[in-house]
């Protein structure tokens, strides 16, 4: 049997470390490295900085920016992991040249920066565009999910956020209530019990100044949505790790080398109402690095379903360029998708194949069951009418596997 020798992963060392070798030519950190310190202007940032004659350092912005870039690049976005990494990992410690910044100082520059990042962003443009890394010809849009530091304990609308405020008042009376009534009461009782009454009431004062501030959030479609006290712009979002309470960032890519030309985060999942807003983003930012009055003329934009409307295609149009955008309905107009890529009678059943009866206002399924009529309904902006079948008539139906709306729960068929 072989034999290895033993190692030892947890010894701590003691290494005599040039940071500056850490950085190894050719790799995402030393690029980012290089183009931070030698290509761009950080003069931007020195404003914020009052302490040429009075005050302590402050630690260089553009070591700030390296740290952080390198650390999203790795999926590491908290501030307090951050500047952990700034005294272990070696070479966040290289980018931040042996200086250990407060993760306090980490989340200000982040949150207090924003308008000074856009201009670094577009400077980035500028030297890949330097470099003949961006063609303009071509491009695509595309949202992705991401988390924030906001919980969804503090998501609700006004009223349901009023519930909550009243709930918490309704504990904290019987607190007190229970210490009025009672004379003899322990000391380690009294503190757990006043402790709890101060979380409780600075829950309860937090909700009540939100609520007093501000008004509820509107989606799309006009319907009221969950605001968020601690992060108000960011919201529900389903994904596919579940419900979560962050950001949909959406990105547009030129075809070239994919270098995102354009980019900004949303607090909700309807990507497609914000296709116009990441279009005037593009060409604002295309006209700085091309320099050209229309630089999306006769220019191409691609998008997946989500970004299908008539707005969105009409606004496309103004910009004289060409959206190539599907419905959500493509694949059943397609021949070749019909009869090259399904299988023959294995495809799903869809509204196409129900036989509707207008004088008695009902559908009959491919099994020869009757649909009736349900009512109007409404599923987010889109309006229709609900046929539905009985229990019984879609138990055991050879077509429940192709059914498009067949429940196993329910077994009810809808259309």
């Amino acid at each position: 049997m072989a034999i290895y020798k033993p190692t030892e992963k947890w010894q701590s060392l003691l290494l005599a470390v040039n940071l500056s070798e850490q950085i190894i030519p050719g790799t995402f950190e030393h690029t980012m490295q290089n183009l931070i310190d030698k290509k761009l202007d950080l003069r931007i940032f020195d404003y914020k900085y009052r302490n040429d004659l009075t005050g302590a350092p402050a630690i260089n912005p553009r070591i700030l920016l390296k740290i952080i870039i390198f650390c999203y690049s790795i999926g590491i976005i908290g501030s307090r992991k951050i500047a952990k990494l700034c005294k272990h990992h070696i070479l966040v410690k290289a980018l931040a040249e042996d200086t250990e910044p407060h993760y306090t100082t980490i989340s200000d520059f982040i949150s207090g920066m924003d308008k000074e990042i856009e201009i670094v962003f577009t400077e980035v443009l500028l030297v890949c565009d330097a470099m003949d890394l961006i063609k303009g010809k071509m491009f695509a849009v595309d949202g992705c999910k991401m988390p924030s530091n906001a919980s969804k304990e503090w998501s609700g609308t006004k009223e349901e956020l009023q519930e909550k405020y009243n709930k918490l008042k309704k504990v904290s009376r019987k607190i007190l209530e229970k210490h009025k009534k009672t004379d003899r009461i322990g000391k380690k009782e009294l503190e757990a019990d006043t402790k709890k009454l101060e979380r409780l009431e600075k829950k309860a004062q937090k909700i009540y100044e939100f609520l007093q501030t501000h008004e509820d959030r509107k989606g799309a479609g006009g319907e009221i949505i969950q605001s968020n006290i601690t992060d108000n712009e960011s919201g529900k979002i389903k994904c596919s790790h579940g419900v979560i309470q962050g950001y949909n960032g959406i990105a547009v890519a030129d075809n070239k080398n994919q270098v995102i030309v354009a980019a900004n985060a949303y607090g909700t999942v309807a990507e497609g109402q914000f296709f116009e807003e990441m279009l005037n983003e593009t060409e604002k930012n295309m006209k700085l690095i091309k320099g050209e009055n229309k630089p999306l003329k006769d220019k191409i934009m691609l998008g997946d379903t989500a970004y299908f409307s008539e707005d969105n295609l009409q606004a496309a149009k103004k910009k004289e360029m060409e959206a190539i955008i599907p419905d959500a309905q493509f694949r059943n107009r397609d021949d070749y998708l019909k009869e090259g890529r399904r299988r023959e009678g294995k495809e799903k059943l869809d509204s196409r194949y129900f036989q509707y009866v207008k004088k008695g206002n009902y559908f009959v399924c491919p099994n020869k069951k009757i649909l009736i009529f349900k009512g109007k309904v409404k599923l987010n902006r889109n309006e229709g009418y609900k046929y539905q079948s009985k229990a019984n008539d879609c138990e055991g139906c050879a077509y429940a596997d192709r059914c498009f709306h067949t429940k196993k729960k329910i077994k009810k068929c809808r259309i």
